[in-house]
C-alpha cells in the first residue's frame, strides 16, 4: 500500500501544481516522472520490471508519441521559416479588404484546416501573432479574434490524429490512424465548426461591423510574397507539407507507422533546408519534455494498480451498457481537461480505456472516440484547458490584450457546452 500512496501523492501533487501554473510545466512533470520511477517503482517497490515498463524499453509505446511530434515540430518549424504562415495570412487579409468580420470568419477556418495536419498549438502561435498586428493597423480590438481562432484550433486539431496532443497520444497508443480520427471525430467536428461560426458571428458582429475599422494605407502597400525570404526554400517547404499530408492520408495503405512518419518529416525537413540543423534548437522541446514526464507519472499509476482503481470507479458509472459509458467518459475527462491540460488527461485514460474493454467486454475503439471528445473539446472551455488556449492567451497578453478568465469563458463555456451535447 505504501507504493500506491506514493505514487497518487506524486500524482495529485503535479496536477494541482499544473493547476496553479506557478513553475513550468516541463520541469515539473519531469521531476514527478523521475521521483515515480526511482523512489517508487524502484525504491519502494524494487521492481527493475516496472521500471522498464514505465520507461516502454520493450514496448516503445510512449515512444512512438514523442517521435511523431517532434518530427512534425521540425516540419513546421521548416514551414515557418520559409514565410508560408506570413505569406497566407497577408495573402488572405488582402484578399478580403481587411474587413474584421470576415477576417475573423476566415481565420477561423484556416485555423481549423491547418490544425487537421498541423499541430494547433503552432497554428495558434503564428495566427495570434498576425492577427495583433492586423488589429493594430486596422484599430480594432484583436481579443474577439483570438477567441474564436483558438476555439477553431482546437476544434480541427479534434478531427484528426495529427492536430491535437491528446488524440496523437490515443491514437498512437491503441495503435489507431488518421482516418480512423477522421472518419469517427471528422463529421462531429464539421458540424461543430459551423455551429462555431454561427456563435461567434452573432456574438461579435457589433464590435466588428462595417465602419468601425479604418485600413492603415501601409497595410495596403505590404504584398504577400514580401513575406517569403527565399522563394526556394518556400516551395520545398510547402513540397515536404504536401507529401506529409499525402503520407498520413495513405499510411493504412503503405504500412507507415505514425512515428515512422514523424522521422521522415523530420529528415526530408532538415535536408531540404540549408540552415536545417538551427531548425533543431526552435522545437518546442518544452512541450516535449512535459509530455514525457507525464508519460512516467502515468506509467507509475499504471504500475502501481492506481489506475484500476479509477476504472472500476468509471465502470460502476457507467455500468455493462455502452451507451451510458460513452456519456460517463465525455463528460467525466470533458469536466477534468477544462481545469487539468487535456494532453494529462489524455496520457491517464490510455490505461484505463484499456482495462475498461477488457473488464467490461466494450469495443475499445467506441470507448476512445468518448474520450477523443471528451479531451478535445472540454479542453477548450478555459484558458488552462488546452496548450493551445495557454499559448493563444499568453502571446495576447505578451502584446498587451490580455485576456481574462471572465471575458474567455463567457464566449468558450456555451459554446463547448454545445459541441459536447453534438458529440455525445
Amino acid at each position: 500500500m505504501l507504493h500506491q500512496g506514493l505514487a497518487l501523492a506524486i500524482a495529485v501533487f503535479t496536477f494541482l501544481q499544473l493547476l496553479r501554473g506557478k513553475w513550468p510545466r516541463h520541469v515539473l512533470t519531469l521531476a514527478a516522472g523521475g521521483l515515480m520511477v526511482v523512489v517508487v517503482l524502484l525504491g519502494v517497490m524494487g521492481s527493475l520490471d516496472a521500471v522498464m515498463e514505465a520507461l516502454s524499453v520493450d514496448s516503445f509505446g510512449n515512444w512512438s508519441t514523442v517521435l511523431f511530434l517532434v518530427g512534425m515540430m521540425v516540419m513546421v518549424e521548416g514551414m515557418s521559416e520559409a514565410g508560408f504562415f506570413d505569406w497566407l495570412c497577408l495573402r488572405l487579409a488582402k484578399s478580403l479588404g481587411f474587413r474584421p468580420m470576415p477576417l475573423l470568419l476566415s481565420f477561423m477556418a484556416v485555423a481549423a484546416l491547418l490544425s487537421m495536419f498541423v499541430d494547433s498549438i503552432t497554428v495558434v502561435l503564428f495566427l495570434v501573432v498576425a492577427t495583433v498586428r492586423l488589429a493594430r493597423l486596422l484599430r480594432i480590438d484583436p481579443v474577439p479574434m483570438i477567441i474564436g481562432e483558438i476555439f477553431a484550433a482546437n476544434l480541427g486539431g479534434a478531427a484528426t490524429m495529427t492536430g491535437d496532443p491528446p488524440n496523437i497520444i490515443l491514437g498512437t497508443s491503441l495503435g489507431l490512424g488518421f482516418w480512423d480520427f477522421l472518419q469517427n471525430n471528422g463529421p462531429i467536428c464539421l458540424v461543430g465548426f459551423g455551429v462555431a461560426l454561427g456563435y461567434f458571428y452573432l456574438c461579435f458582429r457589433n464590435k466588428l461591423r462595417a465602419g468601425a475599422w479604418s485600413v492603415d494605407p501601409a497595410l495596403w502597400a505590404m504584398e504577400p510574397g514580401d513575406a517569403i525570404p527565399n522563394r526556394r526554400a518556400f516551395g520545398v517547404n510547402v513540397a515536404i507539407f504536401g507529401g506529409m499530408i499525402l503520407l498520413l492520408a495513405t499510411h493504412a495503405w503503405t504500412g507507415l507507422t505514425m512515428p515512422t512518419i514523424g522521422v521522415v518529416a523530420a529528415a526530408v525537413t532538415l535536408a531540404g533546408n540549408r540552415r536545417g540543423w538551427s531548425l533543431l534548437r526552435q522545437v518546442d522541446w518544452r512541450t516535449i519534455g512535459f509530455i514525457i514526464g507525464l508519460f512516467l507519472v502515468v506509467s507509475g499509476l499504471e504500475q502501481t494498480g492506481i489506475l484500476d482503481g479509477l476504472a472500476r470507479f468509471l465502470g460502476n458509472l457507467g455500468g455493462e451498457d455502452t451507451g451510458r459509458m460513452m456519456v460517463v467518459l465525455i463528460w467525466f475527462t470533458a469536466l477534468l481537461s477544462a481545469f487539468v491540460d487535456n494532453i494529462p488527461m489524455a496520457t491517464v485514460m490510455v490505461p484505463v480505456l484499456t482495462a475498461l474493454s477488457d473488464g467490461l467486454g466494450m469495443d475499445l475503439e467506441t470507448l476512445t472516440w468518448s474520450v477523443s471528445k471528451g479531451t478535445d473539446i472540454g479542453g477548450i472551455a478555459t484558458p488552462i484547458g488546452a496548450s493551445a488556449n495557454v499559448t493563444g492567451v499568453m502571446l495576447a497578453a505578451r502584446e498587451g490584450h490580455p485576456i481574462s478568465w471572465r471575458r474567455y469563458c463567457k464566449y468558450a463555456v456555451p459554446l463547448s457546452l454545445l459541441v459536447l451535447v453534438l458529440s455525445m
